[in-house]
């Protein structure tokens, strides 16, 4: 019985010496072997963002960078997984809401990106643009601010009241209340005419339309890390052609369907990307505003001024399969983000 129970006891430790080993990878440098912490992270996405973001050259790079990515099983519960250094995620149920906020209270030591409650401030357009509004930024290279906006909740038949108390000057854009993701809370309406704004379908948010070139700048951030590139949008008001019994009209999702303007041939005044000063300042501080470090913005420059910027959406974990090498961005992300945390403990 004794020798049986030894042998128990010799086989669990060859277990746990097999599965601290399976953390580790042995890295040569200048010819002798050291051990190099692999940085585990569980993700828990949709299938349409395992789609877009876990490509094949996004898991090989991380593999040889000792990245390891790790599908977390929904139908078993978070804790029993792992160990995760990291836990990438964007899932918009309560539920989950639920497993991760108690799964960050039970693991400190890991790193959720992001915390739900902060990712739900992004979901409502009323308080999304707030911490920009807070910001009144200005600075020797331009100002930042957003489009004056109205909330409208219900009752369609109020809106052109609304409108005309508020002093909002047509056109202007109408945008679904909740912004979940959906292909729906991604559709616009522009209305130009007061009289047809009743005919809008609350909950929504009204913006005063800028004229901006029909150029919109998406600034991806991912950690420190920023990516600008151009799309395709709107075109100014002057240039639209409608007919006068229209009132509005109604869109898909433009930034996503525009195509890519960074190889156009576009006007210096309207295609030149915000400064990059200004964008790292303003980066800063929405990182630490909204408790993000994966988002992105919609920033527009007013036409016919060079220094005068308006946020106009902001996103939790963007399509950054849409970003020019956001393999190598993202997996520097992940890579400092880990070994940081290890420096940390270890100091």
């Amino acid at each position: 019985m004794r020798l049986m129970d030894e042998v128990e006891k010799e086989e669990n430790k060859v277990v746990e010496e097999v599965q601290i080993q399976d953390q580790w990878c042995p890295v040569v440098n200048a010819g002798f072997s050291s051990p190099k912490k692999f940085v585990i992270v569980g993700y828990a996405l949709t299938s349409k963002k395992i789609k877009s973001f876990m490509q094949p050259k996004l898991e090989g790079l991380a593999r040889n960078k000792g990245i390891h990515f790790v599908a977390i099983d929904q139908s078993r519960p978070l804790s029993e997984q792992g160990p995760f250094d990291i836990v990438l995620h964007k899932l918009s149920c309560k539920e989950w809401r639920q497993v991760l906020e108690d799964y960050r209270q039970s693991h400190p030591e890991v790193t959720v990106l992001d915390p739900p409650d902060a990712i739900q401030h992004l979901r409502n357009r009323q308080h999304m643009l707030q911490a920009v509004a807070e910001l009144n930024f200005s600075d020797s290279y331009g100002k930042v601010g957003v489009p004056r906006q109205l909330v409208i909740k219900k009752d369609a038949s109020t809106i052109p009241e609304l409108v005309n108390r508020a002093g909002l000057n047509l056109p202007l854009v109408a945008k679904p209340l909740v912004a979940d993701g959906s292909a729906k809370s991604h559709e616009l309406s522009l209305a130009y005419e007061r009289y047809f704004l009743q005919k809008l379908e609350p909950p929504l948010v009204l913006q005063e339309f800028v004229n901006h070139g029909g150029v919109l700048f998406k600034v991806y951030i991912v950690g420190d890390a920023i990516k600008v590139v151009r799309r395709f949008s709107l075109p100014d008001v002057s240039k639209w052609e409608h007919s006068k019994d229209a009132g509005i009209y109604r869109f898909p999702r433009v930034s996503c369907a525009a195509a890519s303007a960074d190889d156009a041939d576009l006007d210096p005044s309207v295609g030149e990307l915000p400064p990059r000063p200004l964008l790292e300042k303003l980066a800063t501080e929405l990182r630490w505003r909204l408790g993000l470090r994966l988002f992105n913005l919609d920033m527009i420059r007013e036409y016919g001024t060079r220094d005068r910027f308006y946020v106009i959406d902001i996103n939790y974990f963007p399509g950054y399969g849409k970003m020019p090498e956001y393999e190598h961005i993202f997996t520097d992300f992940l890579l400092n983000l880990g070994h940081g945390k290890y420096k940390k403990k270890s100091g």
